[in-house]
């Protein structure tokens, strides 16, 4: 049975993930990425380990405002600093953390909903 969300054709949808890298709506991205539902952007510079403020900073500067980010942290979910968590709050978003498998299956289920979501993820390896 396939249980595949039905997203419109315009949608971005998270089709795998896994050994390092994302499939996202036939392109593979060998670094983190910021989805949104109509845009991937890359974030090869972003240096994960420093600061989620950088994932967070690319979210909002596109014209996309969302009113859910997902944050997939890798293989398992680990804290944020307060500033971190401050920046997105901010931004009147709720911020979500979660495993990046998590996150991907969630983007994909809010994305079918048509709801307002981007998501920040991590590659696992």
């Amino acid at each position: 049975m396939d249980v595949t969300p039905l997203v419109s054709k315009d949608r971005q949808l998270i089709e795998s993930y896994g050994d390092g890298s994302f499939k996202i709506s036939g392109v593979v991205y060998s670094s983190p990425v910021v989805v949104f539902p109509e845009l991937c952007i890359p974030l090869s510079n972003c240096d994960v380990a420093e600061s989620k403020i950088c994932f967070f900073k690319a979210v909002f500067q596109t014209t996309y405002m969302p009113s859910i980010l997902l944050f997939g942290a890798g293989k398992s979910p680990h804290l944020l600093t307060e500033i971190e968590r401050d920046f997105v709050r901010q931004q009147n978003c709720v911020l979500d953390v979660m495993n990046t498998g998590a996150a991907c299956r969630t983007f994909n289920v809010l994305c079918a909903e048509d709801r307002r979501v981007a998501a920040a993820l991590i590659p696992v390896a």
